[in-house]
Order: structure tokens, then C-alpha cells, then sequence
């Protein structure tokens, strides 16, 4: 049946942007340069002075040039162990036939550490596996020191391999089975196929988790404030230099060390994210995945991924069990007095401080991320390209880079001939006390979820359907907010949960943007894990993480009924990194 031809009044109205649309595309494009390209131009700006060279000179020079050392050191380990449990875990989930609940059990302890803070698990090991520790000095009896680089890599691992799990299952998923079929009737052996057939297809997404969580690890704030020891990373040293010094030179110069590597390794993974699209040649799979028969390997490979699990669930019990008892490891006698401190007492404004701004931030990051996915996907217009590279900036520059940035930014008025271009958005003297700047960073840093997720689903969509609007008389605003937006909802709620959860639990950015007028739950856990104040910490991540599970589980029920109606979208979210 030969597609209706449209006619010429609606293809023009097709070519052209509608006024809505343009201005769509003003404010996303305002939102890209103010919002991203400023702050990290600026911060780029600030470490070209004539003064940022000596800096630039010591931390390039041993002995301080140690520091970049350490930090490569510890995101190709962590890179490492994390991608290989995320493979583990993604093997025997889908290729390894196990009872459904058991699956199910190992699968909800891999995404666990999505919605706690990034540092929760690093509290936990301390009192688990610390110099007085539950299991190494008490059960043991071996003084085995935690912090340092051990440490790092056991909470960074277990904390970042669900990125590379996510996205390795969805491959194996993705692998058409009629692959191995043809390799075992030629007569190879399953190891062989899958060395030969299996690992090939899936080495872009092994390469892709492993960057992503490479990424991540040179992000990370918290663990190595925690858990850094003598071990120092660029991150932390970055925290030093403005918190306890106000070196914003300082501060810039180890932006930038830390910004550069991050760049390439995420152009690297963009390329292998592209070629890991590719991983069936037939399209759909053809009948369900290979399932693993030799029963060794099996058993091996699901008791590797059960003590995994294991110890995810000692782990978190830790931090229940500590926040419950007077000091967990020493005095168990049943408290509420930590949940008191929160709820009713010091604790309640950075918890309702965190909550309003990540519910503020949550729908605009959303509406901002799909408007940005149907300008790029069906956009007609030169730059394309370079709106959406800007817009996931905000997921490729570590966050410490982005609090930098919005510190040297906007910490006083920007001012060209006498007009104030940007108010001071940082510091008591920011707007609302800086939680403005907060929420812009919490829309920059969650903005891409929602751009990807919806650019997949989108890409899904028929653009015949959109056509048959436009020549029935409507304009392009009114066919994206009554048919594209409606087809693309999952996704679109898919974006809100990404952003929520993200804004939730982040630190790395923010921490340098908090005042005492504006608090969030993740500084708050680290003051008190500073200060040794265990049982006030583990109540902070406890509630944090059932905030975050209460409304992840309301907006998943809205897209379970919206699924059912309409199947024209994928709701898994596009992890990426922090």
C-alpha cells in the first residue's frame, strides 16, 4: 500500500520550524551554554592565567604528580572488577538457568547501589572490615587496614559494576541465538562458541561499561574522602583545595587534570557505544538465549554472583543495623535517636531541603531531556549535533568540575557594559540561598538520562504518524504534546525516575554549592561520617535510599499502567555516568 503523499502546504509546514519549536530550541540552547558551556569555559579560562602555571607545573612533576598516577591507577582497577562482575552478574541472569525468584533476588542486589549514595557502602566496610572491624578483628582476628587503595577498589567496585551489568544484559538479551545454534551444529564446542562467537559481539559493551565506570571512578568524591587514606586522588585533593583552602586557582588547574582524561575516555565510549548497537544480524532474536548446560561452570559462576549478592545484603544490613542501635560494633541496645536526629531534630531541613530541590529539578531535567531528544531526532536544522554533544556534557563532566565551574561562574554578577547578564547564583548571597544553583546542576547532571532515553524512543516511532498530524492542519507544538509525547511517556518517566534518583544521591558537584541556608542529605552523611557520628550517618542513607525506592516505585506503577496501553516506547533507562 503505497504511503499518502503530502500535500505541499503541509510539507512546508513540516520543513519549518514552528514558533513554539523555535522558541523549544532557544531555551535548550540558553540552557546548554548558560548552564554547561559557561561554567566549564570558565573554569578553563581561570587555568590559562600566567598564574595557573606553577600549579600546573607541580601536579605534572613528581612528587605531586603522583596524584594523576594514583587516580588512573584506581579507575583502570575498579573499571576492571567492575566489569567483570557486571558481566558476571549479566551471564547468569541471562544465560545460566536458575529459579526465577533467585534470578530476581541477584537482580534487585545489583541495582541496589543505583539508588543509595556513592559513598554509603564505604561506611559499611568500615565498621565490616575496618582496623576494629566486625569481621576482620572480632570474627577474624587480623588487623587488616582498609583505607588506602584495598578499600577503594572492594566499595567503588561494588558501587559502580550496576553500570556495566545494565548495559551488558541488554546485549546478551540483544544476541540472536540462531549465532550459537550455527556454531555448535559445525561442530564447536560451547567454550569455543563462546570465545569465538559470543565474546566478540559483546567487547564494544565490555569496553563501554568499563569506561563508563573508569568515568565514574575519577569522579567519585566520596569513597575517597571516606576511604582514601594515604591514597591520594585528584578528586579529593580538589575537595581540599576549595573547601579548606578557597583555592579556586588551585581548584581550576586540578578541574582541568581531572576534566581532560574524562573527555577522551567518553568520546571512546561514544565510539564503542555506537558499534555496540550492532550485536544481531538478523534484527529481533529469532527464540530465547543459549542457556548454559555445563553444570561446573554454572554452579561456579552463580555461587561467584550469589556471594556477590551476599555480601551486597551484609553490606546494607550494616547500615539498617546501624542506624537502629546505639554504635554498631560496640553497643547494639536498640535506638531511634538517629531517626529522631534526622526526622525531628538538626537533620529534617537537609532532608527536606534535598527532597523539594530534587522534586524541583526532577520535571524540568525531564521535559528538558525529550524536548532536547525531538529537537535532535526530528529537527531539521544545522547543529543538531553539537546541541545534543553540549547537552550530554552534563553526564561527561565530572561533577567536581561542574562545582567549580558554577563557583568561578556565578559566585559574583556577570556584568558586560554595565548590564548584568547572570545574577550570583552561589554562596547565602545567591539566589535562595544557592539552591537555584543546586537545581541547575541537578537539571544538567540528570538532563542527558531523559535525552537518551527519549531519543531511543523516539527513534521507534514511525514519522509517518507525526506526518499524518501535520496534514491534517496541526502544527509542530501541537503534534509533539498530542501525539509524540503521549507515544514516548514511558520513556519520558523513565527520564524523571533517572533524574530523581540522580539528584537524590549526588554529591560530587553540590558539595561546593551547599550553604547553611541550603543543605543536602548527601553532604550531611559526610559531615557526620567525618566526624565519627556512624549511627546519624546510616539514618541519613537509610531514609535517603527509601525516599528514593518510594518514588522510583511510584513513577514505575504510572509507566506500568501507561506500558500497557502503549507499547510504542522502552522504558529501561540509559545509565550513565556521574
Amino acid at each position: 500500500m503505497t504511503a499518502p503523499t503530502l500535500a505541499p502546504a503541509a510539507r512546508g509546514r513540516r520543513r519549518a520550524i514552528d514558533p513554539t519549536l523555535a522558541v523549544a530550541l532557544a531555551v535548550a540552547v540558553a540552557f546548554v551554554l548558560v548552564a554547561i558551556v559557561w561554567p566549564v569555559a570558565s573554569m578553563v579560562l581561570t587555568s590559562l592565567s600566567a598564574e595557573a602555571f606553577p600549579i600546573f607545573q607541580r601536579y605534572l612533576t613528581p612528587p605531586q604528580g603522583q596524584i594523576i598516577i594514583n587516580t588512573v591507577i584506581l579507575g583502570l582497577i575498579v573499571g576492571g572488577v567492575g566489569t567483570l562482575l557486571g558481566f558476571l552478574f549479566a551471564y547468569v541472569q541471562v544465560r545460566v538457568p536458575l529459579p526465577r525468584a533467585l534470578k530476581r533476588f541477584m537482580h534487585v542486589m545489583a541495582l541496589v547501589p543505583i539508588v543509595s549514595p556513592p559513598f554509603a557502602l564505604a561506611l559499611s566496610a568500615i565498621i565490616l572490615f575496618g582496623r576494629s572491624g566486625l569481621i576482620t578483628s572480632d570474627l577474624l582476628g587480623i588487623q587488616f587496614d582498609l583505607y588506602g587503595l584495598p578499600g577503594l577498589v572492594l566499595v567503588m567496585s561494588l558501587s559502580f559494576f550496576p553500570v556495566a551489568y545494565i548495559t551488558l544484559a541488554g546485549l546478551l538479551r540483544a544476541l540472536d541465538p540462531a549465532l550459537d545454534e550455527a556454531a555448535t551444529s559445525l561442530g564447536a564446542s560451547r567454550w569455543r562458541t563462546f570465545r569465538t562467537v559470543t565474546l566478540p559481539l559483546l567487547l564494544p559493551g565490555l569496553a563501554s561499561g568499563f569506561l563508563l565506570i573508569f568515568v565514574e571512578t575519577l569522579a567519585d568524591l566520596g569513597n575517597p574522602i571516606a576511604l582514601g587514606g594515604n591514597y591520594e586522588v585528584l578528586t579529593r585533593r580538589l575537595y581540599f583545595a576549595i573547601i579548606g583552602q578557597y583555592d579556586l586557582l588551585a581548584g581550576a588547574v586540578l578541574g582541568i587534570l581531572l576534566l581532560v582524561p574524562s573527555l577522551i575516555v567518553y568520546f571512546v565510549h561514544r565510539y564503542y557505544a555506537e558499534r555496540a548497537s550492532v550485536v544481531s544480524v538478523t534484527g529481533k532474536p529469532s527464540g530465547r538465549p543459549a542457556e548454559l548446560t555445563h553444570r561446573p561452570t554454572a554452579l561456579v559462576l552463580t555461587t561467584a554472583a550469589l556471594l556477590v549478592s551476599l555480601l551486597v545484603v551484609l553490606m546494607y544490613g550494616t547500615i539498617i543495623l546501624g542506624a537502629v542501635t546505639n554504635l554498631v560494633g560496640v553497643d547494639h541496645t536498640l535506638t531511634f535517636k538517629n531517626f529522631e536526629f534526622v526526622l525531628f531534630g538538626y537533620g529534617l531541613e537537609a532532608v527536606s531541603d534535598t527532597v523539594i530541590l530534587a522534586a524541583v529539578a526532577t520535571p524540568l531535567a525531564g521535559l528538558l531531556g525529550v524536548v532536547i531528544a525531538f529537537l535532535v531526532v526530528r529537527g531539521r536544522f544545522r547543529g543538531r549535533g553539537a546541541l545534543d554533544f553540549g547537552a550530554m556534557l552534563g553526564v561527561a563532566v565530572p561533577g567536581t568540575v561542574f562545582g567549580i565551574g558554577y563557583l568561578l561562574a556565578f559566585n559574583t554578577p556577570t556584568e558586560v557594559g554595565g548590564i548584568s547578564l547572570f545574577p550570583k547564583l552561589t554562596g547565602n548571597a545567591g539566589l535562595l540561598g544557592g539552591a537555584v544553583a543546586i537545581v541547575l546542576v541537578f537539571v544538567v547532571r540528570a538532563t542527558p538520562g531523559g535525552l537518551r532515553s527519549g531519543a531511543a524512543a523516539l527513534q521507534q516511532i514511525d514519522t509517518t504518524i507525526e506526518e499524518a498530524s501535520v496534514s491534517l492542519g496541526a502544527d509542530q507544538a501541537t503534534t509533539f504534546r498530542r501525539v509524540v509525547l503521549p507515544l514516548i511517556r514511558p520513556a519520558f518517566l523513565t527520564g524523571l525516575i533517572y533524574s530523581f534518583a540522580r539528584s537524590m544521591t549526588a554529591i560530587s558537584a553540590v558539595i561546593f554549592l551547599t550553604t547553611p541556608s541550603t543543605r543536602i542529605m548527601t553532604q550531611q552523611i559526610l559531615n557526620e561520617t567525618n566526624a565519627a557520628r556512624f549511627g546519624n550517618a546510616f539514618a541519613y542513607c537509610v531514609i535517603l535510599i527509601v525516599i528514593v525506592c518510594v518514588a522510583i516505585g511510584v513513577l514505575y506503577a504510572i509507566i506500568g499502567s501507561s506500558t500497557r496501553t502503549d507499547r510504542a516506547a522502552d522504558p529501561t533507562p540509559t545509565m550513565g555516568a556521574t
